[in-house]
């Protein structure tokens, strides 16, 4: 069995469940914006789904919580930002987010190929397509809601 798949196994799973209350948070900070609300809401839950399917994985491969420095993760929003420059920087937080979970992601499904785990593969691969989704969509909501924001808003 492979020495450190337990490592990335518990940065995928921190990183799944960071990124479903960060979108919980961005949901709840801007209530101004019903589609941020309803979308990041539905997202959050789909990215709990995630964390879910990660857990037998994580009974079968172990889970290391490793310390790592700030650059090497990502916390959850603490809290939001106000108006709609806040609402633009904390999109481009749960952006980075998804970034960071693509790459470790792509990482698991190596490993998963190397150790010929099929089970594996295929959760990476669902929820790889969830990550892109999330991403796919806070880039569609970045380039909609930007010009508003950055050239008419108050």
């Amino acid at each position: 069995m492979a020495r450190h798949l337990s490592t990335y196994v518990g940065l995928a799973h921190r990183g799944e469940q960071t990124l479903a209350d960060s979108l919980r948070q961005v949901a709840t900070g801007h209530p101004e914006d019903p589609d941020t609300v309803g979308v990041c809401t539905a997202l959050a839950r789909l990215h709990d789904e995630n964390v879910r399917a990660l857990e037998g994985v994580a009974r079968r491969y172990g889970e290391e919580d490793v310390e790592e420095p700030e650059r090497l993760h990502a916390e959850a929003l603490p809290k939001t930002r106000e108006g709609g420059v806040g609402l633009l920087r904390d999109l481009q937080d749960l952006h980075m987010m998804c970034a960071l979970l693509q790459s470790t992601w792509t990482i698991l499904d190596q490993a998963a190929q190397g150790e010929r785990d099929e089970e594996l593969h295929g959760l990476v691969q669902s929820c790889t397509k969830q990550v892109e989704r999330t991403t796919t969509w806070l880039t569609t909501h970045l380039k909609a809601a930007s010009p508003q924001i950055l050239l008419v808003g108050p």
